[in-house]
């Protein structure tokens, strides 16, 4: 299954970079710091990593296309949900950290001012790979990402970035919490996603 999710990924990574036509065309990396959580819920956000390639295509000196390949750990730490013991029936509460790794898929508008300052953009399909949640209610996300980033003569860019899911990723009726009114569970809980971290470009003759 992972391996199939991975070559439409590239598939679909390639066709866009083909598209380059009159434009110039440079192949990257990037990579950095994930943190995340989910929202509506009392926790904390999960620190871990992202990485993955792009495909700037330069349509003007200001403007760029970058479709891309990420690979991204997200979730959400030491998160409070009720439950029944079995043993005497009672309510207790336990904490649990949840762990969602996604392939994400988007298209980033690049827009660069000045010397190298440029404004990012764009949508985003993640497909998920892995999790450790009992219920769910969505299988992948959709989500906007938008961020800022600095890049260098040399290729090397410094990027910060905020990514939002806009789909239901939790099944309430099992992740909820009503012993404190602190740790209540709200009923539509999406994927909040920053990301800092470095990209580089290749240059191609």
């Amino acid at each position: 299954m992972f391996k199939n999710k991975l070559a439409i990924a590239a598939l679909i990574f390639f066709a866009f970079a083909k598209i380059q036509a009159q434009a110039s065309f440079k192949p990257g990396l990037r990579g950095g710091l994930s943190l995340s959580t989910i929202s509506e819920m009392h926790a904390d956000y999960r620190p871990d990593f992202y990485i993955g390639g792009f495909g700037e295509i330069n349509i003007t000196k200001r403007y760029a296309l970058q479709p891309e390949i990420n690979y991204n750990r997200q979730g959400s730490n030491n998160v409070n949900r009720n439950y029944t013991d079995p043993d005497n029936g009672t309510e207790k509460v336990i904490s649990q950290d949840l762990k969602l790794d996604y392939l994400s898929l988007s298209i980033m508008n690049k827009f660069t001012f000045g010397p190298g300052f440029q404004v990012q953009f764009g949508p985003a399909l993640d497909i998920l790979l892995n999790d450790n949640l009992t219920f769910r209610k969505e299988q992948n996300d959709l989500a906007f990402v938008t961020g800022i980033a600095y890049r260098m003569p040399s290729g090397l860019a410094i990027e910060f970035r905020f990514k939002k899911g806009f789909l239901d990723v939790l099944d309430s009726d099992y992740y909820h919490n009503n012993s404190n009114s602190h740790y209540l569970f709200g009923d539509y809980n999406t994927n909040i996603n920053f990301q800092i971290g470095i990209s580089y470009s290749f240059e191609t003759k």
